[in-house]
C-alpha cells in the first residue's frame, strides 16, 4: 500500500511524499488518518531547525526512531480511523489517536493508540497536549489553595493552568498576547499582561512571591523573569523545551540566599516519586477523560488541509493572530 507522509526537509520548510505503507500484523492496526495535530512547542523547534540534529526524536515513541537530521518525519498526534485490526480488543471503525508523524495511512501498534469514540475527532487531536498539561499537574504536586503563576499561554500552558486551578491553586496566567488570554479566560483563568504581574504578585501574596511560577513560554528570558516571582524557596517548574536556544540566568546572591528551585517536567517518563501511583497507562486514561471534561475545543481554533501543511507550519511560526492549535484535515 502506498500513503503520504510529511517530511521536514530544511529550516522552515516542510514537504509531502509517497511512501509504503506494510499490511499490520499481530498486535497491529492499519489506520485511515482524518486529522493530525501540529504541536506549537517542540513541533515548532523541530520546523524551525532549532533542535539537535544529533539528538534522538522520541525514544518512548515507536514510529520515532531516529534523530533530527533531514530529511526527518515527525508530529505526534494522529486521529483515524482503523481499517485493519489485530488487536483483540481494538475493532476495525474505531476512532483512534496515535503517537504517529504526520501520514494519511500508517501501521502502528496497540499500544501506541488511544480509543477516542466519544470525542470529536478533530478535538482529540490535542491529546498529547493534555497529557503533557496533566505531567506539569502532577509534577506540582498538592497545591489547594496556593498562589500560582503559569507563564505562557499557549496551548499546554492555558491546560496546565486551567488544571492546576481545578486541583485548588489560585492561578494567574502571564501572556503578552490578547488572544491567548482570551482563551485562558474561557477556562476560567484569570490572565495578565507581563506587565501587570508583578502588582498582581504582590497583591495575592502581600509581598511575599508565589511559590511555584510554571514556565510554558519556551521563551528563554521569561525563565529569569519567574524566578523574580518566587517566595523564599520558591520553585519555577520548566515544561519549556528551548532546542538549541541558549538560557541566561541570574543565579547569583539572591538565588542562593533565598534557596531558590528550578525544575524540569517531562511527559516521556512517569517521575520515580509518582511510580507507586501513576504509570502511562492510567495517565493516558486520564488525559482521555479531560478531553470531555475540559473546554478543549475552544483551542481547536485553525484546520488546514493536509496538502496546505507549510502554510500551516508557516501561520504558527509567525505567530498568526488567534492561532492557539492547528489541526491538518486529511
Amino acid at each position: 500500500m502506498e500513503g503520504r507522509a510529511l517530511r521536514f526537509v530544511a529550516p522552515r520548510r516542510v514537504e509531502l511524499e509517497a511512501v509504503d505503507v506494510r499490511a499490520p500484523i499481530y498486535g497491529e492496526l492499519l489506520v485511515r488518518t482524518h486529522w493530525s495535530g501540529i504541536s506549537g512547542g517542540t513541533e515548532l523547534l523541530a520546523y524551525r531547525g532549532e533542535l539537535d540534529a544529533g539528538s534522538p526524536r522520541d525514544e518512548t515513541i515507536a514510529s520515532l526512531s531516529g534523530r533530527f537530521e533531514y530529511p526527518f518525519a515527525y508530529g505526534y498526534s494522529c486521529v483515524g480511523e482503523v481499517l485493519t485490526s489485530h488487536v483483540e480488543d481494538i475493532r476495525e471503525g474505531a476512532t483512534v489517536f496515535a503517537f504517529h508523524p504526520h501520514q494519511d495511512l500508517f501501521t502502528v501498534t496497540g499500544s501506541e493508540v488511544v480509543g477516542v469514540d466519544d470525542v470529536d475527532a478533530r478535538v482529540a487531536t490535542l491529546f498529547p497536549l493534555v497529557e503533557t498539561a496533566l505531567q506539569v499537574a502532577l509534577d506540582a504536586g498538592p497545591r489547594l489553595g496556593e498562589p500560582m503563576v503559569v507563564f505562557g499561554l499557549g496551548t499546554v500552558g492555558v491546560i496546565s493552568a486551567a488544571l492546576l486551578r481545578r486541583a485548588g491553586a489560585d492561578i494567574v496566567g502571564v501572556d503578552p498576547r490578547r488572544d491567548r488570554r482570551e482563551a485562558a479566560n474561557g477556562f476560567g483563568i484569570r490572565a495578565v499582561d507581563v506587565f501587570e504581574i508583578d502588582a498582581v504578585v504582590r497583591e495575592m501574596t502581600s509581598g511575599a512571591g508565589v511559590p511555584l511560577v510554571v514556565d510554558a513560554t519556551g521563551h528563554p528570558p521569561a525563565l529569569a523573569r519567574a524566578l523574580e516571582l518566587l517566595s523564599h524557596e520558591g520553585e519555577v517548574l520548566v515544561c519549556s523545551w528551548y532546542g538549541t536556544k541558549e538560557v541566561s540566568l541570574p543565579l547569583g546572591m539572591a538565588f542562593h540566599r533565598r534557596r531558590l528551585q528550578i525544575r524540569s517536567t517531562q511527559v516521556s517518563t512517569i517521575p520515580a516519586r509518582l511510580a507507586g501511583r501513576w504509570d502511562v497507562r492510567r495517565r493516558r486514561q486520564a488525559a482521555a477523560g479531560l478531553l470531555g471534561e475540559l473546554p478543549i475545543k475552544l483551542l481547536a481554533t485553525h484546520e488546514v488541509p493536509f496538502d496546505r501543511a507549510q502554510e500551516a507550519y508557516a501561520a504558527l511560526d509567525r505567530g498568526e493572530p488567534g492561532m492557539m492549535h492547528v489541526e491538518l484535515r486529511y
